[in-house]
């Protein structure tokens, strides 16, 4: 089963990225160019511990349905949400929030595995996990603009 881990660093606190890192609305606005919205469950605001959330989005080119559960809790420091609905056989994103002197590494750290047998094997390692890798750098770096501009003192509001 592969892993992905992606670290990003932000001059913001770890209360202010754990909450964007879990907030449905900026979930969203994240990942605009997937189509990704939320339609059942918890659909806008903070998600939290045992709560779970249906996602809907274009990816790898067609139209997915997954539901992920909040299945561990621990603010600010770290949350889970694993796949409970979908279409891998495993999936589970493991956040992390670690202080560093004035800014906050963000560590996400996601196991996964498709269904499909030995295709599904050298799928997940050929082109999957490189997906999913730039897909959750790429959030990484939304969520460290958007926690920088809310530390700022200059932010507009």
């Amino acid at each position: 089963m592969p892993t992905i881990n992606v670290e990003t660093r932000i001059a913001a606190s770890p209360e202010i990225c754990f909450d964007l890192a879990r907030n449905i609305d900026f979930h969203v606005r994240s990942l605009e160019h997937t189509g990704e919205r939320a339609v059942a469950g918890v659909t806008s605001g903070l998600i939290g511990l045992g709560e779970s959330v249906t996602w809907e989005a274009r990816h790898l080119g067609v139209r997915q349905r997954l539901t992920s559960q909040i299945t561990a809790f621990d603010p600010p420091r770290y949350f889970q949400d694993t796949m409970t609905r979908g279409a891998f056989k495993h999936f589970a994103h493991d956040h992390y929030f670690e202080p560093d002197q004035d800014e906050t590494v963000m560590r996400d750290v996601i196991s996964f595995g498709s269904p499909a047998g030995p295709l599904g094997w050298l799928f997940d390692r050929a082109y999957l996990a490189n997906y999913l890798r730039k897909l959750i750098a790429d959030r990484g770096q939304v969520i460290r603009s958007e926690a920088e501009r809310l530390t700022s003192p200059l932010r507009v509001s």
